[in-house]
């Protein structure tokens, strides 16, 4: 990819790539998520929180829900590169089953926010906010 930007750079000049940053630039807060027989493990980019309070994650059927604010603190000047994904957001993130209430556990630490879930068998339950524990 980065070897075709550069093409594209010699081609169209430096500043081609300017007008389409907004379309290129991953959805904010940055997630992988993994699956094992019935439980889901989520990672989920957060840097720089201070307290776990600033974000609230929920859960209503086979949807997770988290929102937020990155912070950056105070910056300076003009900018002439970015690439720390900042500000508030608002994502949600389709799973690929419903998940049971009882059964989830989220933490903290080191800028990541992980969540376990474990699938719902059976019926649909309702929304559910999720408590996140802070590991220094």
């Amino acid at each position: 990819m980065q070897q075709w930007k550069k093409s594209f750079d010699h081609f169209f000049g430096d500043q081609f790539w300017h007008s389409f940053e907004h379309i290129m630039q991953p959805p904010i807060p940055q997630t992988n998520i993994y699956q094992m027989d019935k439980e889901l493990t989520c990672y989920v980019n957060i840097p720089g929180l201070d307290s776990v309070d600033a974000i609230k994650v929920y859960i209503k059927g086979n949807r997770l829900f988290i929102i937020g604010d990155i912070p950056l603190g105070e910056t300076e000047g003009q900018i002439i590169q970015q690439e720390i994904m900042h500000g508030a957001f608002e994502r949600s993130i389709d799973l690929p089953y419903p998940v049971r209430a009882d059964q989830i556990h989220a933490s903290y630490r080191a800028g990541l926010l992980i969540i376990r879930l474990h699938q719902l068998i059976g019926e649909d339950e309702p929304s559910t906010a999720i408590n996140i524990n802070q590991i220094d």
